[in-house]
């Protein structure tokens, strides 16, 4: 038997990173929104299909990281007692992520719209709940 084999893990875990670091930031979630924006403003701009595919797959790629750093700070971050604070919190976390899957399968500016702003929501909370502070160097 192959030592390698032998030692090797059976089961993987996947995390923000694979050490805890303890830094987050909505900021990843909002580039990411900003550039699904930008990708369908220049899908419809197009008349080129191979352009237009290729926009949809980069736009549904970068959709997808949105709902992964939405859910990371949701899940990593935020804490009971931000949750007291902003009682709202884990409702506009869940309409941010469910945006994010409009946006993957549509290519409407306004659900990219509508993303970018509970986003925006979320910075505000992660702020007030001393995000920057806690969380950046």
């Amino acid at each position: 038997m192959d030592l390698l084999r032998f030692i090797a893990p059976k089961r993987g875990a996947h995390a923000h990173c694979d050490i805890p670091c303890g830094v987050y930031d909505p900021a990843q979630a909002r580039i990411e929104a900003e550039s699904c924006y930008r990708i369908i403003e220049k899908y419809h701009a197009s008349d080129d299909e191979v352009f237009r595919t290729r926009a949809i797959v980069v736009k549904e790629e970068r959709a997808e990281l949105v709902k992964h750093h939405i859910d990371v700070l949701w899940h990593d971050y935020f804490k009971p007692e931000h949750v007291e604070k902003y009682p709202d919190l884990h409702d506009t976390c869940w309409k941010a992520s469910k945006a994010a899957s409009s946006v993957k399968h549509s290519v409407n500016l306004d659900d990219a719209a509508n993303l970018l702003a509970l986003i925006d929501q979320i910075d505000e909370m992660w702020k007030g709940s001393g995000g920057p502070e806690k969380t950046r160097m």
